[in-house]
């Protein structure tokens, strides 16, 4: 009984966040086979801002005493140095490159206009996270 007041006490306590993410991860996933118009722009674009926004909240979740914009900017240094890795296709990154959730967290190739995308998603990402710190 105890695991289930710790577990019962842990989503009241994070509800906001969990809840953020049950809304925005499946966005962000559909965002990568959306078919509708502008679906080439919504597919790989897009979806950048997203990304940057779910690892905002998976960070927020886990590591309480950081604050938004330090969230935000490791977000998004983590992120751009994931785009530079993409130049490198050395065997080890190319296995792990094979599968959806591989490409999806790697990538599998380098563009420039993927950084506004970025920034975007962690500014959003930082209000997203200042307002969820504000309500506990």
């Amino acid at each position: 009984m105890n695991i289930i007041s710790t577990l019962i006490s842990y989503i009241h306590a994070n509800r906001a966040v969990l809840i953020s993410l049950l809304v925005s991860t499946p966005v962000g996933f559909y965002s990568k086979f959306y078919p509708g118009p502008l679906h080439y722009w919504v597919n790989n674009s897009l979806g950048g801002v997203f990304y940057e926004i779910f690892w905002c909240l998976v960070l927020a979740l886990y590591f309480k005493r950081l604050k938004p914009v330090q969230i935000a900017w490791i977000v998004l240094t983590v992120t751009c140095s994931l785009e530079f890795l993409q130049l490198w296709h050395l065997p080890f990154l190319e296995l792990l490159r094979r599968n959806f959730i591989g490409v999806t967290i790697l990538g599998n190739y380098f563009v420039w206009s993927d950084f506004p995308y970025y920034f975007a998603g962690s500014l959003i990402g930082y209000f997203w996270v200042s307002k969820l710190s504000k309500q506990e």
